[in-house]
């Protein structure tokens, strides 16, 4: 592995996986999105080449690179990776990716600390309100990584290197440099973990896949009212399909009325009764 990029000491394999893991599902004629045990990337296509969005599960990098094969053949590479946030199941296969691929990454300038070894993630919470995916979140790894000078900043005017006609947006809460993509011509949204369409929480419907629009996973989101707020930017946007870090695609009436529902209701349906950041009292160490 590159001396100048590392994972945190508690990267570890997370054996956790659903009914949809290793499903491609094509939302648009050149954006796929591929299921990596419990979370999504995506492959966006164009004449010229692709970038992936997001970089799936600790050891999942054979498994990426077969499917981004798959799609357009053998020993290509992406333009660019772009990552909504650097969670660890967003970052799992990132650094065997940039070694194998030779390509840079771009986040969110607030985002950066957690990818450049500088800052840790806040514990995740086992105390919150949820289910038993938040009672076994300790083992999930927040320690920071550290990229070196192979991540960068995404442009400060919302554009996305090798990804004309798309924008991101900030969508913190989940994280403080959380950003969501989204394409104003056919209203694709791509929108990381800033809400999802599974109940995260819940190892039944994390199984099952059942869908449910909910808000970002409760165990790892620590300022609530800037979730609330990106749920409602990404709304006004009125998007015409989703594709979210966790749960299926979401399209047409179902994600309006679903996205209407969470943001009118978002106390109830996704900010949780209890648990150590409901008052916004993360602590980053």
């Amino acid at each position: 592995m590159d001396k100048d990029m590392q994972y945190g000491d508690d990267y570890k394999y997370i054996p956790t996986t659903s009914i949809g893991s290793g499903v491609t599902q094509v939302v648009a004629p050149d954006v796929t999105c591929h299921t990596i045990q419990v979370v999504n990337i995506c492959i966006v296509s164009k004449s010229s080449g692709w970038v992936l969005v997001d970089a799936g599960m600790p050891h999942s990098a054979e498994g990426i690179i077969q499917v981004t094969e798959e799609i357009h053949g053998k020993g290509t590479r992406p333009e660019a990776i772009i990552l909504t946030h650097g969670h660890f199941d967003h970052v799992g296969a990132i650094i065997e990716l940039i070694e194998h691929w030779k390509v840079p990454v771009y986040a969110h300038q607030l985002e950066l600390p957690f990818l450049t070894g500088k800052t840790d993630y806040p514990e995740p919470d086992p105390t919150v309100e949820g289910g038993l995916i938040a009672k076994l979140s300790p083992l999930f790894p927040n320690d920071a990584i550290n990229l070196g000078e192979h991540v960068k900043a995404l442009p400060e005017d919302g554009s996305i290197p090798a990804m004309t006609g798309w924008k991101w947006y900030h969508t913190p809460g989940h994280t403080p440099g959380h950003i969501s993509l989204f394409r104003e011509h056919d209203r694709v949204l791509i929108a990381g973990d800033a809400f999802v369409t599974v109940k995260q929480d819940s190892l039944y419907k994390v199984l099952t896949q059942e869908q449910e629009i909910s808000g970002p996973p409760r165990y790892f989101t620590t300022d609530w009212k800037d979730a609330w707020d990106s749920v409602k930017r990404l709304a006004s946007l009125k998007p015409a399909v989703a594709i979210t870090g966790h749960g299926l695609p979401m399209a047409g009436e179902l994600l309006t009325s679903s996205l209407e529902t969470l943001v009118n209701e978002f106390d109830k349906l996704a900010i949780p009764d209890y648990g150590r950041y409901v008052n916004g009292d993360a602590k980053l160490h």
